[in-house]
């Protein structure tokens, strides 16, 4: 058991394996120089001259950076088993997020580094995914959309649209996001996590 409380389900095989460069195919996790990324693009070289290789572009799991590498034809890449869990949030105490492990009910804990700019959406009992690798967290993402109530923002005007401006808003969590001019406090939204855009209102 590691010290975010996680333990890979028995029967799965050990952490690494060993695969062929040639194996390699968009989405899989690995371990390159100790980091675990993913696979997000990949391409066949053969030169005019010289050794074939493959050129990998790589999603760092715990910051989510992009960069490039180069691989021999010949080399072997450490494929990584990324386990994700569904956690449940509790509360915040200091700079440490709680969850609840739903299959477990197991408490966690999670530090604000990881839950970085993802705090601002993060409501009293939402449901989140994790990924996980050798019992640490490696990062935390939201649903791409999630209703929020709207607790501050100027009385709407009847007659106006969507089209005829925005206003700031401040939700549940205290993110404040552009809004049509005709919301009301109070109003429930649906918001884009990913990107902090207005999509519709709920009700």
């Amino acid at each position: 058991m590691g010290r975010h409380g996680f333990s890979y389900p028995e029967g799965l095989p050990g952490p690494l394996v060993a695969l062929s460069i040639n194996e390699v195919k968009n989405g899989l996790t690995v371990l390159v120089d100790d980091i675990a990324y993913q696979v997000v693009e990949f391409q066949h070289v053969k030169p005019g001259k010289g050794a074939a290789f493959i050129r990998v572009k790589l999603r760092n799991l715990k910051n989510g950076a992009i960069q490039e590498k180069t691989f021999r034809g010949d080399e072997k890449i450490e494929e990584a088993f990324i386990e994700e869990r569904k956690l449940q949030y509790l509360y915040k105490t200091g700079s440490l997020y709680y969850f609840m492990d739903q299959e477990n009910y197991e408490e966690i804990s999670i530090s604000e580094d990881i839950i970085a700019e993802k705090r601002k959406f993060l409501k009293d009992n939402q449901v989140v995914s994790v990924n996980i690798y050798e019992n640490e967290v490696l990062n935390v993402s939201l649903p791409n959309f999630i209703e929020f109530k709207i607790i501050q923002t100027e009385p709407g005007i009847k007659g106006n649209t969507a089209k005829s401006g925005t206003k700031p808003a401040t939700l549940e969590t205290g993110a404040v996001v552009q809004v049509p001019l005709f919301i009301n406090p109070g109003d429930v939204l649906k918001i884009d996590t990913r990107t902090g855009e207005y999509i519709e209102r709920a009700y």
